[in-house]
């Protein structure tokens, strides 16, 4: 396999996306799909859902097939975006060891099969390696400020451990990695029930429910809408061979949370009232990217404000809305 192959521009390349049926990993596909790249979609369905998929089943070059990453996986393929993991709370605490398990035997199985077949491999790690940050807003030279043995560990050291690994098969094997870091994403097929700020206060607001905040509703986050996010992912696993990251991949404009619970309100044009909760274990105070490295190296900034983003996110969650 020559370096051509590895260009998105050069030809028609041969990608695994792990996590496909997932909310990122379903408009991965969908955006490779339509560069005219053949995709394999591998899904274990835990998070992931068949519906989101569904509309590519028709496409000829769109493959999909059930497997667990942390077993191994023997195919061809060019180049592997590896996305399988809960990714909410809800999703990683239910079955803690088993989120570590994704994370650390399943980074070893996708980058042994990137070894065996000379494949560019990209990880999806998270701005959750930065725990609850000591400096604001984080850049990638920030170590993090983790709890190894908290309720939210089995993520965050699971994907820690997971950069650790692709670095090593970068320096031990050669394998040409890209890590990039994910900051709060949010759009249409996010799940309903993960537990996740935006999707549990458009829920609430379109059910005209109270809406819950924990604290004082004015720790903060930055919300990045998911068409951005998969361009810059795109963009990272282009770059040339000596590009490794970690890159921040987020939308730097900070909200408080109780700013995004009134948005959704007028948005959704909601009689929700809020309501606020104790703040759960280890919950970051704070979490902003710096993304200076993205767009310096990629050329990317979001391009979806917040509001706009929104207003296409409630359109799918309305219908879908069971009465």
């Amino acid at each position: 396999m020559t370096k051509q192959s590895h260009s998105m521009s050069a030809s028609c390349a041969r990608i695994l996306v792990t996590g496909g049926a997932g909310f990122l990993g379903s408009h991965l596909c969908e955006a490779l799909l339509a560069q005219g790249h053949e995709v394999l979609c591998v899904d274990n369905y835990f998070t992931g859902s068949k519906e989101n998929i569904s509309h590519l089943l028709a496409n000829p070059r769109f493959e999909i097939m059930r497997h667990d990453v942390t077993f191994p996986l023997h195919i061809e393929c060019d180049q592997i975006y590896n996305l399988a993991c809960p990714a909410s709370p809800v999703h990683y605490q239910f079955n803690p060891v088993q989120t570590v398990k994704t994370s650390v035997h399943g980074a070893i199985n996708m980058l042994g099969l990137a070894k065996r077949v000379r494949a560019r491999i990209l990880q999806a790690s998270t701005s959750e390696v930065y725990g609850d940050p000591g400096v604001h807003p984080q850049d990638e030279s920030y170590w993090g400020n983790t709890n190894p043995i908290g309720l939210r560990a089995c993520y965050d050291e699971g994907k820690r451990c997971a950069e650790t690994l692709f670095f090593d098969y970068r320096r031990q094997h050669a394998l040409e990695i890209k890590v990039a870091r994910i900051f709060n994403t949010y759009g249409p097929r996010m799940h309903p029930n993960d537990g996740r700020v935006v999707s549990n206060f458009i829920m609430q607001a379109l059910r005209h429910q109270p809406i819950t905040l924990y604290g004082d509703g004015q720790q903060t986050r930055s919300f990045c809408y998911v068409d951005d996010l998969i361009r810059g992912l795109i963009a990272l696993m282009n770059t040339p061979d000596e590009v490794i990251g970690p890159i921040n991949l987020g939308n730097p404009d900070e909200f408080t949370i109780e700013e995004l619970a009134r948005l959704v309100i007028e948005l959704t044009g909601s009689r929700s009232s809020l309501t606020y909760q104790p703040l759960p274990s280890d919950d970051p105070r704070q979490r902003c990217p710096v993304i200076s490295k993205a767009r310096d190296t990629l050329g990317w900034v979001p391009q979806v404000k917040l509001r706009e983003g929104l207003t296409k996110t409630i359109e799918f969650f309305a219908g879908r809305l069971t009465p």
